[in-house]
């Protein structure tokens, strides 16, 4: 047990959030610790100051005293002043330095020789009555009269000395608690932060073995943790999904692209094997079109990647969605026509969206083709519909056919690579279209819907698919 707390101490210690908490806590210490003696001394500095002022008024009360009443009025006010509680002190010495009144014991010789300010040391006469004499150090300023006469009027300094003590010692324990407390929080802070830590490196190390579904730990606090795991985990969300992208394409190629593969060597080996040169012709024609399917599906393919890679992102303009519309539904009457179906279009003028008007363009006639080849089924007059209209702050591009549609619980499925209704592969295509329109809508920030045409038909319920554009902000 010592052991493992020894370990996470040093754990703890070797974090930069840990290293920069001590260094601040160091940093606060020296700060405070010199605010504290900068503080003191200037209390005790205000206080000296205070006190040479209130000598100073003194000084001249008496002077005006003696001039007005002589040594016999500036006797009774000295002794007056000297009994009071909290007094400062009073001297008058005689010519020869003998002293006649006043509340101190005894002054150092040579004191009262200089006129003005000087520090002095003296013996408090209260004290010399009781428990001895006790040596002072005091501020005084002496006056000299005509006739030899000398006022010393001073204040002890142990007043500025004590209150700067305790101030300072007061001081000094408030910071010191202070230390002591910002150490317990520092360590409490740091040991709950290297526990998240653990919890996400406990995350990464399942993440790195294989297990691209587990997440990094979020809390409630939506500190930088918090933000950093969101952003870690929607990236592995992203990066979970092209995974698994790219395991269903795996299995997909190999389950579709085989039964081509294999029809084309076949016929190959038909073609080398026949001495008929139209039967051979044949077989060669069909060869080209196995080749032109594959070329197709590997074309769709590289056009997905590009777009998912948002290697055409650099290319948006505005472009003109109405146009774009209106151009495919014409490109695809003739052949709608040919097909017995019936285009109809209700397209809004002058829509526009920002992106790529050849992605956009492909996406159109992907959900065109899808719609031709699956709106014949099942219904006597075979309509599709192209509609585009803006409305509650979005733009909406909807394909819709009267055909058998999409069951509701294969609509999320239809759009991965290579999935198909159509189980046998009968029909031609690839499983591709709307994984590509998808990719497309994503790539312009919006998103792809799909829903039944008329659900009350259970027969043909037809299938709509929105392309769902944000609108252009001016």
């Amino acid at each position: 047990m010592p052991s493992r707390i020894i370990q996470r101490s040093r754990l703890m210690f070797r974090s930069t959030a840990v290293r920069l908490s001590a260094l601040y806590i160091l940093l606060f210490a020296i700060c405070a610790a010199f605010l504290v003696f900068y503080v003191t001394a200037l209390s005790e500095k205000t206080l000296v100051q205070q006190t040479r002022q209130t000598i100073q008024e003194e000084v001249e009360d008496i002077q005006r005293a003696y001039n007005r009443g002589g040594v016999n009025l500036l006797l009774r006010i000295m002794e007056r002043r000297a009994r009071q509680p909290g007094a400062n002190l009073y001297v008058i010495a005689g010519p020869n330095g003998e002293l006649l009144a006043g509340n101190v014991a005894s002054v150092q010789p040579g004191v009262l020789d200089r006129q003005g300010w000087t520090d002095m040391p003296f013996v408090y006469e209260p004290y010399a009555e009781v428990g001895g004499p006790r040596k002072h150090l005091a501020i005084a300023n002496v006056l000299q009269f005509e006739n030899g006469l000398r006022v010393m009027v001073g204040r002890d300094l142990g007043d500025p000395s004590r209150f700067r003590y305790i101030v300072r010692q007061a001081l000094m324990v408030a910071l010191a608690i202070m230390g002591l407390g910002a150490l317990i929080i520092w360590f409490g802070i740091g040991r709950n932060a290297l526990k998240r830590i653990d919890r996400m490196s406990a995350a990464s190390q399942k993440i790195m073995a294989g297990d691209l579904s587990q997440r990094l730990p979020v809390g409630r606090s939506g500190d930088e943790f918090d933000r950093l795991s969101s952003s870690l985990n929607a990236m592995l969300g992203r990066i979970e999904k092209l995974n698994e992208g790219l395991r269903q394409v795996s299995d997909n190629i190999a389950h579709d692209l085989k039964t081509p593969l294999t029809r084309l060597r076949n016929k190959a080996a038909d073609a080398l094997g026949e001495d008929r040169e139209e039967v051979r012709k044949a077989a060669l024609e069909g060869i080209i079109g196995e080749s032109d399917q594959l070329i197709r599906t590997f074309n769709a393919l590289l056009m997905i990647s590009r777009v998912e890679a948002g290697s055409i992102a650099a290319e948006m303009s505005s472009v003109d969605l109405s146009a774009v519309s209106a151009d495919s539904a014409e490109l695809y009457e003739p052949v709608a026509e040919e097909a017995g179906i019936s285009l109809v279009t209700e397209i809004e003028p002058g829509i526009a969206v920002n992106g790529n008007r050849e992605l956009i363009g492909q996406a159109i006639f992907n959900l065109l083709d899808n719609a031709i080849k699956y709106a014949g089924e099942g219904s006597d007059r075979p309509v599709i519909k192209v509609k585009l209209f803006s409305a509650a702050g979005e733009v909406r591009l909807a394909v819709s056919d009267n055909g058998p549609g999409v069951p509701a619980d294969k609509r999320g499925e239809v759009t991965k690579r290579f999935f198909r209704l159509d189980a046998s592969r009968s029909k031609p295509g690839t499983g591709l279209g709307l994984s590509l329109v998808e990719a497309v809508m994503e790539l312009h920030g919006g998103r792809l819907e799909l829903s039944a045409t008329d659900e009350a038909n259970s027969e043909t319920p037809g299938l709509t698919v929105t392309m769902v554009f944000p609108v252009v902000k001016a």
